[in-house]
C-alpha cells in the first residue's frame, strides 16, 4: 500500500499494529481502516490502539454476514466468501475488545474512488481489471486462479446483458449499504 502512494504524500510510518511506536496518549484519536483482518494478534494491536488514543478509537470494518449476499461475492466468486470467512473478525468481538462502542453503518456511494472490496457494486466491469483486483485483498489473496471462473461468468453476463438485468435495481441507487461499518469507542 505504501509504494501505491502518490509522490508527494505526507511521511508514511510502518510498524505493525501490534507493536506502533508512538508515545501512549499520542493521539485525540486513532483509526484502522479495513485493516484489523490482516493483524497477527487482534488483542495487541486493539491494545496498541487502546494506548495510543486519549480520546476515541474508530475502526472501520465490515459485517461478514452481510458482505456475503454482495452479488459479487454470492453470484460470481463465493470463493472469496469461503476464504474472508477465515479472517473476517465479527463486530461484536471488536467491541469487547474496546469496552464497548457504538456501530454506525457506512454506505458506500455509487461512485466510490477508494477502491476496497465493494466499492465498485455499481460499476461491475471494474472488477475484472486487474490492477482494481490487485488493490483488494480479498480478491489479491485469493488467486486469479480461483478467480478466473468466476469473472468469466461476470464477463459473460455483462457482455450479454444479464447482470444489467439482475441487478437493474442498483442502477438508480446513489448509495449501498454492503455491510460495511464503523466501531467507534469514546475513551
Amino acid at each position: 500500500m505504501i509504494a501505491q502512494r502518490p509522490a508527494g504524500s505526507v511521511r508514511a510510518l510502518q510498524a505493525s499494529a501490534e507493536s506502533i511506536p508512538l508515545a501512549d496518549d499520542a493521539a485525540d484519536a486513532v483509526m484502522a481502516l479495513l485493516t484489523v483482518h490482516h493483524w497477527t494478534d487482534l488483542e495487541a494491536g486493539i491494545g496498541e490502539l487502546l494506548r495510543i488514543a486519549r480520546r476515541r478509537v474508530v475502526i472501520f470494518t465490515w459485517d461478514q454476514i452481510i458482505l456475503r449476499r454482495f452479488w459479487l461475492v454470492e453470484e460470481y466468486l463465493p470463493e472469496v466468501a469461503a476464504f474472508d470467512d477465515t479472517r473476517a473478525v465479527a463486530i461484536d468481538r471488536l467491541i469487547a475488545l474496546l469496552g464497548g462502542a457504538r456501530i454506525e453503518t457506512v454506505p458506500i456511494p455509487h461512485d466510490c474512488t477508494d477502491g476496497f472490496s465493494a466499492a465498485f457494486w455499481r460499476r461491475p466491469g471494474a472488477y475484472l481489471d486487474p490492477e482494481v483486483r490487485a488493490g483488494i485483498s480479498m480478491l489479491a489473496q485469493t488467486g486469479e486462479e480461483v478467480l478466473r471462473p468466476g469473472l468469466a461468468r461476470l464477463s459473460d453476463d455483462l457482455s450479454s446483458g444479464l447482470w444489467h438485468e439482475r441487478h437493474a435495481d442498483l442502477l438508480d441507487r446513489e448509495t449501498l449499504d454492503i455491510g460495511y461499518r464503523l466501531v467507534i469507542a469514546d475513551l
